[in-house]
């Protein structure tokens, strides 16, 4: 949303509108973190998006279609889903979304995905679709990943990671056959990264 943005406009729900100014960008989780000049904000407290089971209600808010605060609700019906949508130059993308059929479209990208708390589980980011329009399928910043983003943004302005040192791959029931695999479950290390 902030990508290339020459000016950015913050217009909060009561209609006030600030100018906003980038504090720091994470292509690798698609997300940002943005500044206004205002104190005594409302805020979503964080939830814990691993503790977010599969068929659980969640609702999103977001702005489609220039709909002001819209919410919309859906369960959530994966985690850890990896649809390579943010491919990074440098193969540093984190996808691990979790997947809602809360009907999410174009506006609704930074919204919030909360609980039925009212905390914050995820931070909608796209949608699975031939179209351009919802097509039963959105996908979130799981709460986890969004807030290491923001902390280390806020703290040193960039987001820090270490880095493994390997590529790995899903095990499929193929690969558990050819490399004589005991479980499906994990990942598989297929190179280890020279130096």
């Amino acid at each position: 949303v902030v990508q290339d943005a020459s000016k950015i406009e913050i217009v909060l729900n009561d209609k006030r509108s600030y100018e906003g100014t980038v504090v720091g960008t994470d292509p690798s989780t698609d997300l940002a973190v943005v500044k206004i000049k205002e104190t005594n904000l409302p805020f979503l407290n964080y939830g814990n998006s691993d503790d977010l089971q599969i068929g659980e209600w969640v609702l999103a808010v977001g702005n489609p279609f220039n709909l002001t605060s819209t919410v919309t609700a859906g369960i959530v019906s994966a985690k850890a889903r990896n649809i390579n949508i943010l491919g990074t130059p440098d193969n540093t993308s984190i996808e691990s979304f979790i997947q809602t059929d809360a009907a999410v479209n174009r506006g609704n990208s930074g919204g919030a995905l909360v609980n039925t708390r009212g905390e914050l589980v995820g931070i909608n980011t796209a949608i699975a679709s031939q179209t351009g329009s919802y097509a039963g399928y959105a996908f979130a910043v799981p709460v986890s990943i969004v807030q290491k983003v923001v902390a280390d943004i806020r703290k040193f302005g960039v987001v820090q990671r270490a880095v493994l040192g390997v590529s790995m791959q899903d095990i499929t029931s193929e690969l558990a056959k050819e490399k004589k695999l005991k479980t499906l479950e994990g990942a598989f290390v297929a190179e280890i990264v020279e130096n």
